[in-house]
């Protein structure tokens, strides 16, 4: 999608990823998932996300509402809303999909969706990384990426703050 009405149709709901996975298995496509509270997106983020982005033939992100960060970072984060960081992450070529989740984990949206590949980042454990057991029951795979030295939101903000 290279035109800039697209962008918003990226923004899906749980039913819209779950049509628009099912239409996509029926001609053989795959699906790569991960997620995240990409607050203030940086390099790390964008080696995840193209690192997930090579493992199938559609990039599905789960990303945390402002609640579930609130929840997750404390009361002085999110910086950027829901909406903010969806369109961002919409505007990036490598993402098919964004779908926001308000729970502090994205489980229900992992069994939801099944994708074929669930990646997180490398501070993360097969045993620690939810949904994992979910995808392999249902045949797929869970890939964890290096983590990139040097990124992280948390250290931005600060930086900012000084």
């Amino acid at each position: 999608m290279r035109f800039v009405e697209g962008i918003q149709k990226k923004i899906m709901t749980v039913d819209e990823a779950k049509s628009m996975i099912y239409a996509g298995k029926v001609i053989g496509k795959t699906y790569a998932f991960t997620n995240g509270c990409f607050d203030i997106l940086h390099p790390g983020h964008i080696y995840s996300l193209a690192q997930t982005a090579k493992e199938a033939d559609y990039l599905i992100v789960g990303l945390n509402s402002d609640a579930s960060v609130k929840r997750l970072k404390g009361p002085e984060r999110p910086i950027n809303s829901t909406d903010s960081r969806a369109v961002i992450l919409a505007n990036l070529v490598l993402v098919d999909a964004v779908v926001v989740f308000e729970e502090d984990t994205p489980l229900e949206l992992i069994s939801a969706l099944l994708p074929d590949v669930l990646v997180k980042g490398g501070d993360y454990t097969i045993d620690t990384i939810v949904g994992a057991k979910e995808i392999i029951a249902n045949g797929g795979k869970v890939i964890i990426n290096p983590i990139v030295e040097g990124f992280s939101t948390t250290n931005i903000i600060e930086k900012i703050k000084q």
